[in-house]
């Protein structure tokens, strides 16, 4: 882990929790997990700075906004837990219609080695 700064906090990114993925959009014949599924699920060697309230940034973005992380507390190490936003990413639908055409594929794949 790298030096923190004053005022730093640590980050851990995680998947989607029930509040951020509930009604998130997520095509037929995808399972529920690859919509809780962020793809800076893990990183953990990013930081936050406490506004000048002292509250963290409620959303941390990547690529360009495309990528959203939505505040949810602290975890037992005092990292900052930011969880996968998919109703917030404007990246999600076009990700989660990949993903449903590797699953169609795979299934067509089973269904012809029959």
């Amino acid at each position: 882990m790298a030096t923190l700064l004053r005022g730093e906090v640590p980050v851990i990114l995680q998947p989607a929790g029930t509040a951020q993925y509930r009604g998130a959009y997520c095509p037929p014949g995808v399972p529920l997990k690859e919509v809780r599924r962020g793809p800076f699920d893990g990183k953990a060697d990013i930081v936050v700075r406490p506004d000048a309230d002292g509250e963290l940034p409620r959303h941390a973005t990547f690529g360009n906004g495309a990528v959203v992380y939505e505040y949810d507390g602290r975890d037992a190490k005092g990292r900052a837990v930011y969880r996968y936003a998919p109703l917030l990413s404007p990246s999600h639908h076009a990700v989660m219609d990949g993903v449903a055409e590797v699953y169609a594929n795979e299934a067509a794949k089973k269904g012809s080695a029959r």
